[in-house]
């Protein structure tokens, strides 16, 4: 399923509630009320996957304007990510156009994500990989967006050496220490790196993935992140001799 589908205007502000149901109850007005309905009681799948959607949209444009200037370059990365059906254009655009007013204020949107997929860490993983991807759009990752990632990457729980790991995944095999791709120590036994190993090729295989409802986009992201953990571990196996 897009990660689109669940858009559904007023419906999405009266459900979600905190500061992603705000947003779209600023948005929506009074039409709230018009859609009350058990489909998206708070809690449910139809209201995590609406916040989901909500927090793609806001923490891309307030990530993209970290820098001072949100680029087409940006823009472009976004619309090739998120493949944004025509009928959902205009909704996307002014949810977007709210949030990279500015940089600020971000923390509370990725603070309702986290509590959102607590116990589901991969879901935020590969929503931070997006945020990276959205980053390096424009060939480089500034120092305010590098601070940007970090906070949201703290906020979603993850330690530093994860945060590492997970960035040096998504900049490239040229650029990435393949150790840090794998998550292990250079003085690491060729066991201790085979287990790495196939434990991230697990927890980020396409099946798993699709039973954890992320959508294809998603999903797409995640099959980059692969072929970065396969180059690495190529390259470090390689260089020891391991076959």
């Amino acid at each position: 399923m897009s990660i689109w589908g669940k858009i559904l205007g007023g419906a999405a502000g009266f459900a979600v509630g905190g500061p992603i149901g705000a947003l779209l109850g600023a948005m929506a007005g009074h039409a709230v009320d018009q859609y009350r309905n058990s489909e998206l009681a708070p809690g449910g799948e139809a209201t995590r996957q609406v916040t989901f959607t909500i927090a793609v949209i806001v923490l891309s444009a307030k990530m993209a304007k970290a820098d001072g200037v949100v680029t087409k370059d940006e823009i472009a990365a976004f619309k090739r990510v998120f493949q944004i059906p025509p009928h959902e254009a205009k909704n996307v655009g002014r949810i977007f156009d709210m949030a990279r007013a500015d940089a600020e204020g971000f923390e509370p949107y990725a603070e309702q994500v986290a509590r959102l997929f607590q116990g589901r860490p991969q879901v935020l993983e590969d929503l931070l990989g997006a945020l990276f991807h959205i980053a390096l759009a424009d060939g480089s990752l500034h120092d305010r967006e590098l601070k940007f990632l970090r906070r949201v990457a703290e906020i979603f729980g993850f330690s530093e050496a994860d945060f590492d790991r997970i960035k040096s995944s998504h900049a490239g095999p040229d650029a990435a220490d393949p150790y840090t791709v794998l998550g292990v120590r250079h003085d690491a036994t060729d066991s201790e790196l085979k287990s790495a190993y196939r434990r991230l090729i697990r927890e980020n295989h396409p099946d798993k993935l699709v039973a954890e409802g992320l959508p294809q986009e998603f999903i797409d992201v995640a099959n980059e992140k692969m072929k970065a953990i396969n180059v690495a571990y190529d390259r470090v196996a390689k260089q020891r001799g391991l076959s």
